[in-house]
């Protein structure tokens, strides 16, 4: 369902990065973080990437 990236930036998500700080870590641009947490939010019917966070540490998917 998730690409690997997206797997990388919800792990991050879940530790508590902001964006600027993911794209930092992963050397790509702040944009495409955003575009990348926009097809993560789609993915699962989220409206905020705090519910990311919350979803995926309680589930343990991280």
């Amino acid at each position: 369902m998730f690409s690997e990236r997206e797997k990388e930036i919800i792990k991050l998500i879940c530790e508590g990065l902001s964006n600027r700080e993911i794209a930092e870590k992963l050397f790509i641009s702040e944009g495409t973080v955003k575009n990348y947490v926009t097809s993560i939010l789609n993915k699962t019917g989220f409206k905020h990437r705090t519910q990311i966070a919350v979803y995926f540490s309680k589930s343990g998917l991280t």
